[in-house]
């Protein structure tokens, strides 16, 4: 099983960059991946839109060029200007796009300062797996995600049957990234993408993403004004960023049109199908299993690269919540994502496929009990240790600073808790014989401190 390596490549479940806002009919997606995981298959979460007050000033000052909306932030002439200058660059790298769609795309399109706010801020919002969980698998979510069902009920079915992914799985996927469609994003992706491509973080990647998408106009799946999704690309009921889209989307109900932007979720619920299915869902395996541990495991054994059938983990005392072995669906590794005082799992392949869609394991935690619980599955057993609190972007990176220096190497300082980091801070607690679960918590810091 091929992991990626880095200092925070792998967002921890118990640190997510997801706004603190989103509530149980709000899509609650953690927000993009780490820049060194970006490949075509990212999609930035589109979780809770900007407010709608205006941050227009009173006194327009003569510098700033007048906006379009009123919920846009003013821009400075001179940042206008070179917006205009890079656009016509752009035009020029936009290779095989016609000039009338290249026009028709970016009529109107202005410089939006709103979105590289968001896009430089986001690492600062942060919520544990438990009040993550508390939303992403609200009793509302699970009610309204059964009425999906029912309501939708033939064409997932047909769906499960054609691409061998369950009909919950899909649904649940849904559910989290758009409100099962309520949240579909409002934001001009040729806009956006733009804006991103040329002041943000990612400016090759969101180049690459604004060309896909001006290819999905070409191709006539839609117009430019109804390309609307999140402040970051992604699109549709189930947010598919625009190179996800040409790879995987979907004609599924026949019209010659891969339309993922209406009220109609078929083909976007059949081009999510497809995109797991060439990813290598395995049909029946769950994603993951509640387990409890045995008095006295080795912790050191919970470690993503530590594969062994449920039937080997039996054998050293891993068992479900009813006290039997898990059957053996395939290889599977423990995970502990809150550490030694949290629930733990037994993950499988599809555990990993899942992380196609997003890497933060509380989203694929997420995915995966709301499918169960679509499926009338029980809650999770286990609990969480809710006297902690999420650590702040800040303290993250202070974490990777003092564990490098009391030599337990990070290999980067990053603010992001990814296998890198947990490794050091698994080496930092067998120093001090602490258990050595790398949970990065709060209490950790303070030792560390």
């Amino acid at each position: 099983m091929t992991r990626l390596r880095s200092a925070g490549l792998l967002a921890a479940a118990t640190l997510l960059p997801v706004p603190a806002a989103a509530g149980p009919d709000a899509s609650p997606r953690p927000e993009a991946r780490a820049a060194a995981a970006l490949t075509t298959e990212l999609r930035p979460a589109m979780a809770v839109f900007l407010p709608g007050t205006s941050l227009r000033p009173r006194h327009r000052p003569a510098d700033l060029v007048t906006v379009a909306t009123e919920n846009r932030m003013p821009v400075p002439a001179a940042k206008d200007a070179a917006f205009r200058d890079w656009i016509g660059g752009f035009r020029a790298r936009a290779q095989g796009i016609r000039d009338d769609v290249f026009d028709a795309a970016f009529r109107g399109v202005r410089y939006d300062a709103a979105i590289i706010e968001r896009d430089r801020n986001q690492s600062e919002f942060t919520k544990t797996i438990w009040d993550y969980l508390d939303s992403a698998v609200s009793e509302t979510r699970i009610r309204n995600g059964r009425a999906a069902l029912e309501r939708h009920g033939a064409t997932l079915a047909r769906i499960e049957a054609r691409y061998g992914v369950e009909k919950e799985v899909v649904a649940a996927i849904w559910g989290l990234e758009s409100a099962y469609g309520t949240f579909r994003g409002e934001t001009d992706v040729i806009e956006a993408m733009a804006t991103l491509a040329f002041d943000g973080r990612r400016g090759a990647f969101f180049e690459e993403q604004l060309v896909a998408a001006l290819k999905i106009l070409q191709s006539g799946d839609t117009t430019a004004r109804n390309m609307r999704g999140s402040w970051a690309g992604a699109m549709g009921h189930t947010q598919f960023m625009p190179t996800s889209y040409l790879a995987h989307a979907e004609d599924f109900d026949g019209d010659g049109r891969r339309e993922i932007w209406g009220e109609d979720p078929t083909d976007a619920l059949a081009s999510t199908a497809a995109y797991l299915k060439h990813f290598g869902w395995v049909k029946g395996m769950p994603w993951g299993v509640e387990v409890q541990l045995p008095q006295g495991f080795d912790y050191r054994l919970a470690d993503r690269e530590i594969l062994k059938m449920p039937s080997d983990w039996a054998r050293r005392g891993v068992v479900g919540m009813d006290g039997r072995p898990v059957r053996d669906f395939g290889a599977a590794s423990v995970l502990l994502p809150a550490g030694s005082k949290g629930a733990a799992f037994l993950i499988f392949k599809n555990f990993e496929v899942l992380e196609r869609y997003n890497t933060a394991d509380a989203y694929v935690i997420g995915v995966g009990h709301l499918s169960d619980r679509l499926r009338g599955g029980p809650p999770f057993r286990g609990g969480w240790p809710r006297g902690d609190r999420a650590l702040t972007y800040d303290e993250r990176k202070e974490m990777q600073r003092r564990l490098t220096s009391a030599g337990f190497d990070t290999q980067g300082v990053d603010g992001r808790i990814g296998p890198l980091t947990i490794a050091a801070v698994r080496a930092f607690q067998q120093s001090r014989g602490i258990v050595p679960d790398g949970y990065a918590s709060l209490a950790l810091l303070e030792r560390l401190r």
